[in-house]
């Protein structure tokens, strides 16, 4: 054998959004790779963003299994649907998507002001149910605007109205909570870890807040934000005067329709970069250091991506090892590469400008 072709490649790249999943441009260079090295050797490590793929990307990363069992979706209705428990069997992961996603219901279905995460707490609970002491939810790609009331009720908690009625679990709820019972959600996870995976900063309400931000592309009209953003703001006020916690200025508190502030004040998570998360639990770093060229990627190379984006946190690492890091994307911003100190030792593109978008983004796996 030549070589040249023992050559092992750390291919670790985010989706080409609207285009590939993660594993799809993993196996896509990986086709690349072998054409001119065959007996290389690949290790994949697919990130996400704690959206749709999640489940995928840790199971891809690690090892484990899906489990499937029977929720809600976000309007109630029955669903059957998945979450994953890593090879340990003691780490799960879920996706909000899953059960509680967009991607759930029709357009003319969409109204924050009805839909729950319901659906996603019984995700969790059926994973610590099956002795699962570590929780990992994602929170994008979400139809809600419930503060997470809705995951917490389906672990025990209870939201109250002023005539101690039960409030609805959903965004048209929240304007009508008065108090806050977790302590049958305490018993139900005491001993379980939490963490999710939280790419937003967003506060909880306002301007820039989970309401006013996200609400239009869940079906919120100018109206419903009003309501919306209101009852963010009381749940706010409830968990500050029955729980004595200030979340709403957290980063992150405004992710997945106020979801990230639900879930630290509710089940005491905690907001992690969703990068930072599976470079962790995949043991990321070690596997850079055992490789000889890493290539990472997403849909678009800009300068967002260089606040800390995922290829962006791969780059570091694996010029900490000194090792070559290679980046591609579907699209690239073309100063980057007249910018000083970027870590990457190239970046390649799809769309050069002169190709058909569409033809670029229906074939992405081919060019790439």
């Amino acid at each position: 054998m030549d070589e040249k072709d023992k050559i092992k490649v750390l291919i670790a790249s985010d989706s080409f959004k609207g285009s590939l999943s993660s594993l799809q441009v993993s196996d896509a260079v990986i086709k690349g790779i072998i054409q001119v090295f065959p007996n290389a050797e690949t290790d994949v490590v697919p990130l996400a963003d704690g959206g749709e793929g999640t489940v995928d990307a840790f199971l891809s990363a690690v090892g484990g299994h899906k489990v499937f069992c029977d929720v809600f979706d976000p309007l109630m209705r029955p669903l059957n649907t998945y979450y994953g428990i890593l090879k340990d069997g003691k780490t799960a992961v879920v996706e909000l998507a899953a059960a509680s996603g967009i991607e759930r219901l029709s357009k003319d279905e969409l109204n924050p002001l009805k839909t729950t995460s319901y659906g996603t707490g019984l995700l969790i609970k059926d994973a610590i149910e099956k002795g699962c002491q570590h929780i990992i939810v994602g929170l994008g790609g979400s139809a809600t605007n419930d503060g997470a009331i809705g995951i917490a009720k389906a672990l025990g908690a209870n939201f109250k109205d002023g005539y101690k009625k039960d409030v609805m679990l959903s965004g048209a709820g929240l304007s009508a909570i008065e108090t806050i019972h977790v302590s049958k959600l305490r018993a139900a996870i005491a001993g379980v870890e939490i963490r999710v995976a939280c790419d937003v900063t967003n506060p909880l309400f306002g301007e820039k807040g989970a309401a006013y931000v996200y609400g239009p592309q869940k079906g919120a009209d100018s109206n419903m934000l009003i309501e919306l953003d209101k009852g963010l703001r009381n749940l706010n006020r409830v968990i500050q005067k029955d729980l004595g916690l200030e979340v709403a200025e957290i980063s992150g508190a405004g992710a997945a329709g106020g979801a990230g502030a639900g879930m630290i004040a509710f089940l005491g998570a905690k907001l992690i970069p969703g990068f930072e998360l599976i470079s962790d639990v995949s043991m990321l770093e070690k596997r850079i250091i055992e490789a000889d060229v890493v290539i990472t990627g997403e849909g678009k190379l800009d300068r967002q991506t260089l606040n800390g984006k995922a290829p962006m946190g791969v780059a570091r690492l694996a010029k900490k090892h000194n090792k070559p890091v290679f980046a591609f994307a579907g699209q690239k911003e073309h100063q980057l590469e007249d910018m000083n100190d970027l870590p990457f030792d190239s970046i390649s593109a799809i769309y050069d400008g002169t190709k058909d978008v569409e033809d670029c983004i229906q074939n992405a796996a081919e060019y790439l």
